[in-house]
């Protein structure tokens, strides 16, 4: 990656309300979980995107112990569920990398794809940052006492509102 982000990469991103700019990275701001997104120039028209999501372990997440067996059964079928991202976008993305893998505590999911339209990237990375919160919410396992942010996701899910103050069914 160049120290430089493309002019076009960073007009899209800087005029988008659900993106922050923290150095290479822009933050996504509309969920819990850390998502960023960067961007580089490639050999085409196209500039080649990455978008990482931070998400905390099931036995990071909880206040209780997590055995083997139940962490690796529910990174599995996360990881499984993630290969559905691309549905959370009207636009036929294709991923030249897709993979989630365990970092200090953290599921870590990266997509990385090429798109020729810039003004369209900040809407594709928020909806697939926001398919990996919500795909991640619905794979809570109950039984278990939760920490922030995951406990907070479940509260506001229980109570029926979002941060837009609507209302809808408990994701559980």
């Amino acid at each position: 990656m160049s120290e430089e982000l493309p002019d076009r990469a960073v007009r899209a991103f800087d005029g988008h309300d659900a993106f922050d700019r923290d150095g290479r990275w822009f933050e996504v701001t509309t969920t819990r979980f850390e998502g960023r997104v960067t961007a580089d120039e490639t050999d085409d028209w196209a500039l080649g995107y990455t978008l990482e999501v931070r998400a905390p372990m099931l036995s990071t997440a909880t206040a209780d112990e997590v055995g083997p067996a139940v962490e690796d059964g529910w990174f599995e079928t996360y990881e499984l569920r993630l290969e559905d991202a691309g549905m959370a976008v009207r636009q036929d993305v294709e991923f030249e990398d897709r993979r989630v893998f365990e970092e200090a505590g953290d599921a870590v999911a990266v997509f990385a794809f090429e798109w020729e339209n810039a003004g369209q990237v900040p809407g594709i990375a928020k909806a697939i940052t926001e398919y990996v919160e919500g795909t991640y919410m619905e794979g809570v396992v109950p039984g278990y006492e939760y920490r922030p942010p995951v406990s907070e996701l479940l509260s506001r899910a229980r109570s029926g509102s979002d941060a837009d103050g609507g209302s809808g069914p408990m994701p559980l």
